[in-house]
């Protein structure tokens, strides 16, 4: 009986949840206060994501976005957040592929609802490609991401383990948004913008800021005068009409004085500060190693050499070399040089390199010069080269990028310098695409395996022109300089003939060069007439590519006159392109091996795009930027057409079998 009279009445049990539910129903966002950073602690839903407590399950919501390399134009923060790039260009009054200031604040309209496992929480999905080694889901989420995300929605979501990510994995990014709550829409809230917050922040600047109301916003995310709020959070700020560009944020008046107590009769606003020292420990857990991989792209400083011969990478077709050693002659770089490059690769002893390839043999030969070989359990490529390999060592190893051939090691041997690279399991795209009878294989590259190649292309050379320090030029673009890895993830290869862009080309001014080496068939007009460099060739070339992976022809076929232009791939395209009956010309254009598995329209716009690439005026090419997000937008149409009954399955080490 005792137990029985202290326990409520049911009807007292039955009201009291009721008033939870209506509670819970208008009640605001928890702000996450920095849980974001403890990926393996038991997840607070906070770090999981907004709860989907709103008036509606769905709505339109802002999301914010900093730009940052190499996220520097509304057409590529569309692309990465996943979102409609025409909307963001409109709200933030800029062009969609002109570059913005680094750090400028981009509002990012995004459609929000109630998803996730069993639609507990509002977000908004992306998806993301790994693309270095080392990437987690917590850098994932705080650094490519900046705090959109958590480590622990994205453990939450993927079935990846977070301690075996790989590259090339495929994951789901739970951004988040949320919908306005019942409380807020009767109050005339219609959206709500998500605010990543950063250094120095503080919620009156931040309400100041979208012209929002203070006390608003800290209602909107439970917080209070003394809260404090962290670096890579999201803090919801509640508005009444759509946000517009945001300005820069005001400079703090000197000598602000704390606010008087409550009740002295000024005001009760108090400043809300970033957490300084929990902040500086993140500071220290994700500036460490970036500061380490700074350190690692350092710039070198590098004189430009004469490059002789055409310097063919692993996967191309040069000729075989002599089989007779070199004789004993001295190291062909100078100690100065070896002394930098062991800085940042390892230098292999001749005796282990040839354990790893049988010495060299005949089974281990892949083509030409270069020999597949196994180092510490993985495969690799040891390609043979006579004379100075200085200039390609010193640009790969300053540069990191998935779409780059990685350069692990050298080794100098009586003359001859032996470069060991990741092995690229696929070979080249050239074999791929002109080779078929020779691989004694029918397989047919699909459509989206074209597109993914010549996206995977266009990411590595926006990453030479534009995002490598110093920039580059590749110089020597051509199907067999691109290799394929697992997947058919395209790499770039080849680079003896790169070269940085120099500091007289930023101003405006050109690179000239009398030693014109390369493919005839790849080299733009202005190299080829004048010996004139400018990234503008590698953009060339690429067309080039870009036709030979919607064609399936060489660069250069038979023709009866070779007068004709015709001769040409580039040139051969005008003619498709124009005159009557594009549709017809285009069709019998296409690989005959898609047969009609291939969206038609996609394939004009990969025309149109390799035709303005291609153009005889430098001037009128577009940037390896612009090709890029013209890519990503083919390449994401061509996910919504594609079928998954018309993907084949196939084993690609058929192509290394002998």
């Amino acid at each position: 009986m005792a137990s029985s009279s202290s326990s409520p009445p049911p009807f007292l049990l039955r009201l009291l949840i009721l008033l939870l539910h209506l509670l819970a129903s208008k009640a605001q966002q928890p702000y996450i206060n920095n849980a974001q950073l403890n990926c393996y602690a038991s997840n607070a839903s906070s770090a999981l994501g907004y709860s989907c407590n709103g008036l509606s399950s769905s709505c339109p919501s802002f999301l914010t976005f900093r730009a940052r390399s190499p996220y520097l134009s509304p057409a590529l923060i569309a692309f990465l957040l996943s979102a409609n790039t025409e909307n963001v260009s409109r709200i933030n009054s800029v062009s969609d592929v002109d570059p913005l200031p680094s750090d400028d604040l981009i509002i990012v309209p995004v459609p929000c609802s109630c998803s996730g496992p069993n639609a507990q929480f509002y977000q908004h999905n992306a998806s993301y490609t790994i693309k270095v080694n080392g990437e987690t889901y917590l850098t994932v989420a705080n650094d490519t991401y900046q705090g959109l995300s958590s480590c622990q929605a994205l453990m939450d979501q993927n079935p990846i383990d977070s301690r075996h990510i790989n590259v090339g994995d495929v994951i789901v990014v739970p951004l988040r948004c949320a919908c306005p709550t019942l409380n807020q829409t009767r109050s005339g809230i219609k959206y709500l913008v998500s605010y990543l917050v950063t250094w120095e922040d503080d919620v009156p600047t931040i309400a100041q800021r979208f012209n929002a109301d203070y006390p608003s916003v800290l209602a909107a995310n439970q917080l209070n005068e003394k809260s404090i709020i962290y670096p890579f959070t999201t803090l919801l700020i509640p508005l009444r009409t759509e946000p517009t560009a945001i300005a820069s944020p005001p400079s703090p008046a000197p000598d602000v004085s704390p606010p008087p107590p409550a009740g002295s009769g000024g005001s009760s606003h108090k400043w809300v500060f970033v957490g300084v020292g929990i902040g500086v420990g993140v500071l220290l857990i994700l500036g460490v190693p970036a500061l380490f991989f700074c350190l690692r792209r350092r710039p070198q400083e590098m004189k430009e050499k004469p490059v002789s011969g055409s310097g063919v990478e692993y996967g191309a077709l040069p000729s075989k070399p002599s089989s007779s050693p070199s004789p004993a002659t001295p190291s062909p770089l100078p100690s100065s040089v070896i002394q930098r490059m062991l800085d940042s690769m390892k230098l292999y002893e001749f005796e282990e390199l040839e354990r790893a390839t049988g010495n060299f043999g005949e089974d281990h030969s892949v083509i030409g010069a270069v020999y597949r070989a196994v180092i510490n359990g993985d495969s690799a490529a040891v390609k043979r080269l006579e004379g100075n390999a200085s200039n390609e060592i010193n640009i790969l190893k300053q540069i990191s990028h998935s779409s780059i051939i990685k350069l692990s090691g050298f080794c100098l041997h009586e003359g001859n310098t032996y470069m060991v690279y990741e092995f690229a399991d696929l070979g080249s795209l050239s074999d791929w695409i002109h080779h078929k009878k020779k691989m004694n294989d029918s397989y047919c590259l699909t459509w989206k395996q074209r597109i993914q190649i010549a996206c995977d292309i266009a990411d590595g050379l926006n990453y030479l022109h534009n995002y490598s320090n110093p920039p580059y030029i590749h110089n020597n673009l051509k199907s067999s300089n691109v290799l394929l890895g697992q997947g058919f993830r395209a790499k770039i290869s080849n680079f003896c003939l790169a070269r940085p862009v120099g500091e007289e080309e930023e101003g405006g001014m050109n690179q000239l060069t009398r030693h014109i080496v390369g493919t005839v068939s790849y080299m733009a007009p202005e190299y080829l007439e004048h010996g004139l460099i400018t990234p503008k060739v590698d953009v060339f070339a690429f067309g080039v590519v870009l036709l030979e992976l919607l064609s399936g022809q060489e660069a250069t076929f038979a023709g009866e006159d070779e007068r004709k232009r015709g001769l040409f791939l580039w040139a051969a395209i005008d003619d498709v392109l124009s005159g009557e009956d594009v549709r017809r010309k285009l069709r019998g254009f296409v690989d005959n091996c898609l047969r009609d598995e291939y969206p038609f329209d996609l394939a004009f716009a990969m025309a149109e795009l390799a035709k303005r690439c291609a153009s005889n005026d430098a001037a009128s090419r577009p940037t390896m930027i612009e090709v890029l997000v013209s890519l990503s937008a083919i390449y994401n149409s061509t996910l919504d057409w594609e079928p998954e009954d018309l993907s084949r399955s196939f084993s690609g080490s058929a192509i290394y079998r002998r």
